[in-house]
């Protein structure tokens, strides 16, 4: 593959586009069963959580903590939702 793509792609994400290029992939038996296994895989570790340290300005997180307060909600579990709602794509904006 071309350099350029090896940088647009990681490791991981390359070993797959080289077996599918290569190795023409087949087709599973059972689609449904397939698809029961990484649907209950992603069912598990969709709800896990993971502690992260995070450094932004003082004068934001006392907005935000004054924010939470308002909504009667720790601050974490505040910036945790916005964040996963950044992600899922339903933070909206104000003008």
């Amino acid at each position: 593959m071309k350099k350029l793509i090896k940088n647009k792609y990681s490791k991981y994400e390359l070993e797959i586009l080289n077996h599918i290029e290569k190795k023409k992939p087949k087709s599973v038996l059972n689609v449904a069963k397939e698809a029961a296994k990484y649907t209950k895989a992603f069912q598990e570790n969709a709800t896990k959580r993971k502690a992260i340290s995070l450094r932004i300005l003082e004068s934001d997180l006392t907005k935000i903590k004054a924010k939470a307060i308002i909504e009667g909600i720790p601050y974490q579990s505040l910036i945790g939702s916005v964040i996963h709602k950044y992600v899922s794509g339903n933070l909206i904006a104000r003008a």
